[in-house]
């Protein structure tokens, strides 16, 4: 029996060593440009299944309702924004940072300082609210920027008349992107940095902080470096206007409308109702140069976009990204990781009792090994796939069992290649035996 679990465990390390291998092989990228389905894959998560089809529909969270700011000057956002206040609403979030870029301040670098009295208007609109969240972003120093790290080490300072009567709150996101034109695919979010020692919290953060600061705290105590978000709608500005047209299929995303959305000209002629603003936060951000815009400015790809592999276009502008973040600290709605440790040993046992099985099969019955290993690789790689999604769907618990499904995958072929080292090791070691005890 020794013997048996021994031979069990040598080959379980064989079949992780070989999909260490492999892992690393990819690493060169040598098959890339003849792997389409793998370019096509390369994003998608079996959990992203689940955010599509599995989860009930979520109702509209009246709580949190978007203002679109499209291409307004200053002027304007300071109008949309004493409308807004005029409202009562608990808190008002700007997702637009109000600075010059790379700290040029001429007209040419930035424009907005062309118009000081609209710049005046919106310090004075911020002032009056009182209860305003503005968009700040972490920045990376030269020096830092050289080793490749997605970690900043400075902040992009806000113009004085506007941050000295408002909280802030920073908004990058994690993605794979370098520039802003760049395919941004969004899963999670940072929700706090230090810079300079000083804590910078993301901005759904620190909107919930002002609405809710007992569960605001309770988010933050988790005390995780990057918290997966969980996305439970989108707006669909289509879906707004046929409404009533059951079933049609109008947006990028298979949620329905989680937020209400208001756009810049009609909040600017007034056309919205005050209870919809009352008691209530308000997310101003740039939603299209109108609602309905297919712009990809400041928009994402997301778990809920309908095409889960080989996405073509995104699917969530950033302030609906930071919507969903908020609902989900109000709702204190997490998902939660196994940690790595586990991930590895559930992945190891696993291993370890299907090479004992096959070992078994191969001792018992031969005949029957090459067909029976197959279909037991077949039904482990669909029932773990099966539990990542129900635990998603279900719990809100992301399993993250790539390692399981890697072994489960390769332990067919590294049985065999073991075998057959095994064997002609046997062989040799036989031969060289007998041709000693010979002479």
């Amino acid at each position: 029996m020794k013997k048996f679990w021994f031979q069990s465990f040598i080959i379980t390390l064989f079949v992780f060593f070989m999909l260490w291998g492999a892992n690393k092989a990819t690493d060169f990228k040598i098959f890339t440009a003849f792997d389409t389905v793998g370019q096509a894959l390369k994003d998608f998560e079996l959990t992203d299944y689940a955010f599509s089809n599995l989860r009930p529909d979520p109702s509209v969270d009246e709580r949190i309702v978007l203002v679109n700011i499209g291409k307004l000057s200053r002027r304007e956002m300071a109008q949309q924004i004493a409308m807004i206040s005029s409202y009562n609403p608990k808190v008002i979030a700007l997702d637009a940072i109000l600075s010059c870029e790379g700290g040029l301040r001429d007209s040419v670098n930035c424009p907005a300082l062309l118009d000081p009295i609209g710049n005046l208007l919106l310090s004075n609109a911020i002032q009056e609210a009182g209860n305003v969240v503005l968009a700040s972003k972490l920045l990376q120093t030269d020096s830092l920027a050289k080793f490749d790290t997605n970690e900043a080490d400075s902040l992009e300072v806000i113009d004085a008349i506007f941050s000295d009567y408002a909280d802030k709150g920073f908004v990058n996101l994690p993605t794979d992107a370098t520039y802003q034109e760049d395919v941004k695919l969004c899963r999670s979010i940072f929700p706090r940095k230090y810079i300079k020692g000083e804590e910078q919290l993301y901005f759904a953060v620190q909107i919930a902080m002002l609405y809710d600061s007992s569960k605001a705290v309770r988010f933050l105590a988790r005390d995780n470096e990057e918290e997966l978000l969980n996305f439970r709608g989108n707006i669909e500005v289509l879906q707004l206007r046929v409404k009533s047209l059951k079933n049609k299929d109008t947006g990028t995303s298979k949620f329905p409308t989680m937020f209400y959305v208001v756009d810049a000209e009609q909040m600017l002629r007034n056309e919205v109702l005050p209870e919809m603003f009352k008691d209530h936060i308000i997310i101003l951000g740039y939603l299209g140069d109108y609602l309905g815009d297919s712009a990809w400015e400041d928009k994402f790809f997301t778990p809920l976009n309908k095409t889960v592999a080989g996405r073509a276009n995104p699917d969530m502008f950033g302030p609906v990204v930071h919507a969903n973040a908020v609902a989900m600290i109000l709702n204190e709605d997490y998902v939660d990781e196994i940690p790595e440790w586990a991930t590895t040993l559930i992945a190891f046992l696993l291993c370890l009792l299907t090479v004992a099985l096959f070992i078994w099969i191969d001792q018992k019955i031969p005949m029957w090994f090459d067909a029976l290993s197959v279909i037991i690789q077949l039904i482990e790689l669909l029932i773990i796939s099966s539990i990542m999604i129900y635990a998603f769907a279900a719990w809100s618990l992301k399993l993250e069992l790539s390692v399981a499904i890697g072994v489960s995958a390769l332990v067919g072929p590294c049985y065999d290649i073991f075998k057959s080292l095994q064997s002609e090791l046997i062989k040799r070691l036989t031969k060289r035996k007998s041709q000693v005890l010979t002479s």
